[in-house]
Order: structure tokens, then sequence, then C-alpha cells
């Protein structure tokens, strides 16, 4: 079976208000690529990944008048992919959603959020001490993340968690000082929510359920300067120390290892000011010790670094028009 993570870009400004696909001539969110062009390279990274399922981080938006739901299953429809169900929990007002497409044939899914005093529902509050001032504070996600009970065709469980964390922009800083302060404040909020979330996941794993935590963490070690403020990366809180409750993915712990030698990245961003791109390890998928003992193997769909992305033009083209993200997959026998 092969459950992967993607990360489409601005995946929601394909769709019209009738959640029709526009496939036309007219500029995508993406630099140097129409909305025809971004569309057929997601179907064509789609169609080549052949996953079992995929958590789709940023799909198209969820509200009044637009369906999440119905965006993806007619996604699916017109260019013919096997993934053809889709499923989201809670949603949320950024025009980025979290959800599954996946295969209906191979698995059953079911949003299945849970809720306790530790660590609440995650559309509702948490009130944690953000700055050790000895004073709670109330912590919303901005993307609540997507909690999934999950049944393969040969009836094996696991639940599966769909995660966007994100630090907000200093908007509306005036001057440096600004800009240091409001960041630093939102980091903060970016890691109780990384906290929030690990203490669901231990959760879990005392509860002796096999478990996928995976999507765009939007943080790594190493990745800026607030980590050495804070200590730790979002990245490091999730997956947990070594031992009982950890969760594994081999991307983030060559990541957390010696700084020198080339490291696995998942997203390339084009600086304009700059003339450069940059490359980050964003993207990942973490499981549970029962699930690493299966021998999962965890690929990067990068177009320069994987050899079979580079050697398929179409392919490596695909990959660079329809986001700046590459999947994450994990093959694993359930």
């Amino acid at each position: 079976m092969r459950i992967a993570t993607y990360n489409i870009e601005w995946f929601a400004n394909l769709f019209d208000e009738e959640n029709q696909l526009v496939l036309d001539d007219s500029w995508s969110s993406r630099r140097d690529v129409t909305k025809g062009q971004q569309a057929a390279a997601v179907a064509h990274v789609l169609r080549s990944m052949d996953a079992d399922a995929i958590l789709v981080v940023e799909a198209p938006d969820q509200n009044g008048k637009r369906s999440t739901v119905a965006a993806l299953e007619d996604f699916a429809a017109h260019f013919e992919l096997r993934t053809s169900d889709a499923i989201i929990g809670f949603s949320n007002d950024t025009q980025q959603e979290l959800a599954l497409l996946y295969d209906p044939h191979v698995l059953k899914t079911r949003h299945d959020p849970k809720s306790s005093l530790d660590a609440p529902r995650f559309d509702q509050e948490l009130g944690i001490d953000l700055d050790v001032d000895e004073r709670s504070d109330t912590v919303r996600f901005s993307k609540p993340p997507l909690e999934l009970a999950v049944t393969t065709k040969f009836g094996s469980e696991f639940r599966l968690i769909g995660a966007h964390l994100k630090s907000k922009a200093p908007h509306g800083a005036r001057n440096r000082d600004e800009v240091m302060r409001i960041s630093i404040a939102n980091r903060r909020k970016q890691l109780a929510q990384a906290i929030w979330l690990r203490r669901r996941i231990v959760e879990l794993l005392k509860n002796g359920d096999s478990l996928m935590v995976l999507g765009d963490l939007n943080d790594g070690p190493g990745l800026d300067e607030y980590e050495g403020l804070f200590g730790r990366s979002s990245v490091e809180i999730v997956m947990g120390e070594q031992g009982e409750n950890c969760l594994t993915d081999p991307h983030a712990r060559q990541a957390l290892g010696p700084r020198l030698g080339a490291r696995p990245t998942t997203s390339r961003f084009y600086l304009r000011h700059e003339g450069r791109y940059l490359q980050a390890l964003l993207d990942y998928i973490m499981v549970s010790h029962d699930l690493a003992a299966k021998s999962p193997k965890w690929r990067i769909w990068h177009p320069f670094d994987d050899h079979d992305c580079w050697a398929d033009e179409a392919l490596r083209a695909a990959l660079l028009d329809a986001s700046d993200h590459f999947p994450v997959t994990l093959d694993i026998d359930l």
C-alpha cells in the first residue's frame, strides 16, 4: 500500500465557485504556470505516484459556496484517477484545507476526532502558557488537523492525522524590532500547536493504536534562527524523543543528524529578491513503532534528487509546474 502527502500550492485557485475545474490559459498562482498547465501537472504527478491515499495539503477551500470534497472528486473524475473519493475534517477560513483523496476499493475512512482534558478536539481551544509568565494563553489551530480512522480492504486498522502547522508572517510590522517581536509570538503559537498535536499522539500510542502523522509541518531542524531561541523545532516536538512513544521518519532523523553533508528536501521556493531558489525539508510521514517494524519505504519525489523523477522528463516538468512542494510517499504492507 502506498500513502502520500502532497502540498499542492493554491489548489483552490484551479476551481470556480461551482467547484468546477478551470482549465484555461489564465495564470494560476504558480509562477509562469497557467491554470490548465498546473491542473494537468498535478494530475500527472498523482497518476505517476499511484498512491492509494494522498493527504492533500492546501486542498480546495470549504465554505458556504465551495466544497472541498466536490472539487477534489470532480478533479479525480475529470482526470480519471482511481483515488476517486475525498474526505475532510474541520474546515478553516484560510482557503487551504486538509483532505484525504483515496481509493475507496482499498480504504475505508471515517472522520474520528478525539478529545481529552490535555488535548481537546482540534477545532476547540487549548490553554497553555506560551511565554512563561504563569498565565494561560488560548491557542487555536488556524488549520485544525485531520483525524481519521482508516480500515484497509484486508481489515487492518490505523489512525491517520494530517497536519499543516504554520507560523504566520509578521504582518503589520513597521520596523525590524516589530518583525522580531511578532515573529517570536507567532512561533510560540506554532510550537504550542505542535505540543497540542504531540499530546494527542501520545494518547493514541498509549492506547495501542497504529498511527501515521503526515503533512507539512512548515518547520524543521536548523530551518531558521528561532529554533535556537526555543531549543526545538515543531518536527522534534511532534516526532518525540527516542523512546516508547516516538514516531519514525528517516528524513527527519537524517536532518537531525550532523549538519555536514547533503540533506533531504521536499520543497523549492523562488527568492525573487535574491534571484535564487531555497530548498527545505517541510513534509513528513511519521509512523508508530509497530508500523515502522513492517519495513516501510519512504520516498521524496524530488525532480532533481530522485533518480527516476529526474530521468522521466514529463514527470520532472510536472513536479515543477504542479507545486512548490514535492510529494512524499510511504510504501507499507498493511
